[in-house]
């Protein structure tokens, strides 16, 4: 993801945030019941939501799958420490780890080391074989520290805070 600069951020306003809020509880309502919910006519609405899209505030909609339900119930938080930290080698990383579904999340840290990344397999043999096969030979990495989450506390999306 791109960092924005603030002149880049969206202008959203109180029946903006409330149609994010609204999508995000159930991204499969009709505009009819978002335009009742939201207080708003549905042409307005419709607008408003047009907008929300092709600002790219609303980057889209997806099914929420259930992890436990389908097998991927180990989650594991991986520090990644890199051998080389110049935007080539970066990039290089950036771009290898966006093509495994494996890696949930991957953020750039400042610290002792360079990426977190979430990490979600089936079984701990899974997340072995995974660290050693997948992650240990993506481009410049010198070492990793994993981290096994027990239990999930807390999990939301974006959405859901606007």
């Amino acid at each position: 993801m791109s960092e924005l600069s603030t002149t880049d951020r969206a202008d959203l306003d109180r029946l903006d945030r409330r149609i994010l809020s609204v999508l995000a509880e159930d991204g499969r309502i009709s505009i009819a019941d978002l335009s009742r919910r939201i207080g708003l006519s549905k042409s307005p609405t419709q607008a408003r939501l047009r907008r929300l899209e092709e600002s790219g505030v609303i980057l889209g909609y997806r099914a929420m799958l259930d992890p436990i339900r389908l097998g991927l119930d180990h989650v594991a938080f991986v520090e990644v420490r890199l051998s080389d930290t110049r935007e080539k080698a970066l990039n290089a990383f950036n771009q290898a780890v966006a093509k495994i579904p494996e890696i949930e999340q991957a953020h750039m840290i400042a610290g002792n080391f360079d990426y977190l990344l979430k990490v979600r397999t089936g079984d701990m043999t899974a997340y072995r074989r995974f660290l050693g096969e997948t992650i240990s030979t993506l481009p410049h990495v010198a070492g990793t520290s994993t981290y096994v989450a027990m239990e999930a506390v807390k999990e939301t999306m974006l959405a859901e805070q606007a």
